[in-house]
């Protein structure tokens, strides 16, 4: 881009990009809406069309579940994020409509998840929108008539951060806060920063940059992000696979945690385990979410054992599990292990080992593994297809753990979690895994620039 760029106006950075979305992403084009008024974030006439000629529902269940998601979310009296979250789970997992009285009821979908390329993508611009004080979007993403994303675009002179404060000041109930209850990505650009990207109610601090490897040269930077992050299949992945609602916080993956789950998902489907190196603050336990919410949904009788040393993990886990309307049995003892794995009624488990001692760092591996021997009866054998994933697997005893395990679940495949560099002394551990999946780093340690040899993977651009 030449410095002749830097100063250019909105206008012609949004032009280029509607150009884009059509062009290359294959978008639909709705129009400028600046002399229309919405009032919500669902177009009623593109969402009846798409269920009844698109989906084959009939009329009445169209209209019908049209209805019900309207009314939910124009819902907005607990709060932006508790509709946010009922709206998505109607998105994600359809809603249930009887036709007539008497009838069975029958899943109408919203989306078609599994055929991306079978909704409908389009945009509008200057999307003007009812409130208190009226308000008006640059660009509003929608997928099926119902908006999905919003794309606020600044000057190469104004920073980013402009955008993402403009994306939450219409957040605000007298702006346009009803307009974000079916939204899933929030996003703020410009030719020169590129684009930034959060959801609902994220703060300014927490909005990511998508970084990837790209084959293709793109003059501007904002460009780029774009078709990496709005591609159909992309998106629409995103949304299902990698949202969860946190504690009252709406968070989307982080590149290289969707880069690693990718990569893990890889490895399950060739039957292969392996390590995900990652550092603090990387966000672990939420790639242990998406990653096993991704395995109950594609693989059939699969069951996931998640074993740590820490009981503050221990108890994120579970929460992030909630987050994601999946309940975690946490095991009280070897025995209990035994118990709940040799009968097919929990598929989620976590199992704690517990500490030596009050200052001790690492878990009393010995007893947990000498409690599972004693218990083990001889017809035990563990119901369906086990997937264990062990935090902390860099541990000198956490060698002994897989031995032993691998000794009662000799078909289980293993996933190993760890935080600390993999050098020589634990090469032996690491073999034990099948190898390195991925490495999930902190922007701190991006910076560091650090070299490691891994097994092939699709990276993250670093």
């Amino acid at each position: 881009m030449s410095l002749t760029d830097i100063g250019k106006s909105e206008r012609i950075t949004q032009n280029r990009i509607i150009q884009l979305f059509q062009k290359e992403l294959h978008y639909d084009y709705l129009g400028n809406w600046e002399e229309e008024m919405r009032t919500q974030p669902i177009e009623e006439g593109l969402l009846f069309r798409f269920l009844t000629q698109s989906q084959g529902y009939s009329d009445t269940l169209a209209r019908k579940a049209v209805d019900k998601l309207v009314n939910a979310a124009g819902n907005i009296h607990n709060g932006l994020y508790e509709v946010n979250k009922q709206t998505y789970h109607m998105l994600r997992y359809g809603v249930s409509i009887t036709e007539e009285a008497g009838q069975l009821s029958e899943r109408v979908w919203f989306i078609n998840w599994s055929e991306p390329h079978n909704n409908h993508f389009a945009v509008a611009e200057e999307v003007t929108v009812k409130g208190k004080f009226d308000k008006r979007p640059d660009i509003v993403l929608y997928v099926n008539g119902i908006a999905l994303g919003v794309l606020e675009l600044k000057r190469s002179k104004v920073g980013v951060t402009e955008g993402i404060r403009q994306n939450l000041d219409n957040q605000k109930p007298e702006l346009m806060q009803k307009y974000f209850t079916t939204m899933q990505c929030v996003l703020a650009g410009n030719d020169t920063q590129g684009l930034r990207y959060g959801t609902i109610e994220t703060s300014e601090k927490y909005y990511l940059q998508w970084k990837e490897e790209c084959d293709k040269a793109y003059e501007y930077l904002l460009d780029k992000h774009l078709v990496q992050l709005c591609e159909k299949n992309r998106l629409l992945e995103l949304i299902h696979d990698f949202v969860v609602f946190d504690k009252g916080i709406k968070k989307l993956c982080r590149p290289n945690q969707y880069f690693g789950v990718k990569a893990a998902q890889s490895r399950i489907r060739s039957r292969q385990g392996g390590i995900i190196w990652h550092t603090q603050g990387s966000g672990k336990s939420l790639t242990m979410v998406w990653l096993t919410k991704w395995i109950r949904e594609h693989i059939k009788d699969a069951r996931v054992l998640i074993i740590t040393d820490r009981e503050e993990l221990d108890d994120q886990i579970e929460k992030n599990f909630i987050g994601v309307d999946e309940n975690i049995y946490r095991t009280s003892s070897g025995r209990d292990l035994l118990s709940t794995l040799n009968v097919k009624e929990e598929w989620l488990i976590c199992s704690l080992v517990h500490k030596f001692g009050r200052n001790s760092e690492e878990g009393d591996y010995d007893t947990f593994i000498e409690d599972i021997k004693r218990n083990l009866g001889k017809d035990f054998k563990a119901k369906g297809d086990i997937y264990v994933f062990v935090d902390e697997c860099h541990r000198t005893q956490s060698g002994k753990l897989h031995d032993a395990m691998k000794t009662i679940l000799p078909d289980a495949l293993f996933i190993g979690f760890t935080g600390t560099p993999l050098l020589k002394k634990i090469n032996r551990r690491v073999l034990k895994y099948s190898g390195l999946i991925s490495v999930i780093l902190t922007n701190l340690m991006k910076r560091l620039k650090m070299v490691l040899c891994l097994t092939s993977f699709t990276k993250p651009e670093t």
